[in-house]
């Protein structure tokens, strides 16, 4: 009989554990959303705050605030795509005198290459294979001398787009709840306590989801924008009734 011949059957070698990395690869997205909201929630809310303190009725604050929200979305929006426009055309002008480099001083670029895998740790025996292989590839010898020389990753075409929308939805979603009390409250003050309490709930827990997404520690992050909002809002009420009070 051989070793099997119990009926059990041979057990087979397992391989490593699956491994899946999680990265967050979405921090564009968060960084327009975070300037959207943060300024959606601040500039409308100090405005409320400033034209309540000047005794103005529901109605104007709350028409005010919609201009400004609809002003600053859009103004939001267009500087969001003319910034993600001038990163693609910065990107364009690199890669441009970058591949006439190549095409130019060919040993020059590829000794840079060598200088940047020695950064690494690398001796030229194990990065001359590498330098050589590049060099019969001139597409990737390109991206690479972008990414590893110039630090610059190629942007998506759509980014300015989609940095523009995100940006402008973003900055009305967070102008519109400091006015929606106005929205049903006909007694200024009233709406704008109820404005002042709504809003700084907002930004303390907008403030703590910043802080989780950006890895700083959320509840000073929540503290810290809750602040920034409560002084803008205080500074433009104290203004209005300053000036009303000449």
């Amino acid at each position: 009989m051989d070793g099997h011949g119990d009926g059990r059957q041979p057990m087979l070698e397992k391989g490593p554990p699956s491994h899946r990395e999680r990265h967050f690869t979405a921090g564009e997205v968060v960084r327009d959303v975070i300037m959207g909201v943060s300024d959606g929630l601040t500039v409308p809310f100090a405005l409320a705050a400033g034209l309540s303190g000047a005794s103005a009725p529901s109605s104007l604050v709350l028409t005010a605030g919609l201009a400004e929200v609809a002003a600053g979305a859009i103004s939001m929006g267009l500087g969001g795509y003319l910034a993600a426009q001038s990163e693609a055309d910065h990107y364009k002008r690199e890669m441009k005198r970058e591949q006439e480099e190549i095409i130019a001083v060919p040993d020059t670029e590829a000794a840079e290459i060598g200088d940047i895998m020695a950064e690494y740790g690398l001796e030229p025996h194990e990065y001359g294979p590498v330098v050589e292989g590049l060099r019969r590839n001139p597409q990737a010898w390109l991206e690479f001398m972008m990414r590893f020389e110039l630090g610059l990753e190629k942007p998506d075409p759509r980014r300015a787009l989609q940095s523009a929308l995100t940006i402008a939805l973003s900055y009305i979603i967070g102008g519109l709840v400091p006015l929606l009390p106005y929205m049903f409250i006909s007694t200024v003050q009233d709406a704008m306590l109820t404005s002042v309490g709504v809003t700084l709930l907002a930004l303390l827990f907008f403030g703590y989801i910043k802080g989780r997404f950006t890895g700083n520690r959320p509840f000073l992050s929540a503290v810290q924008t809750t602040i920034i909002g409560a002084v803008a809002s205080a500074a433009a009420y104290g203004m209005a009734k300053a000036v009303q009070a000449r």
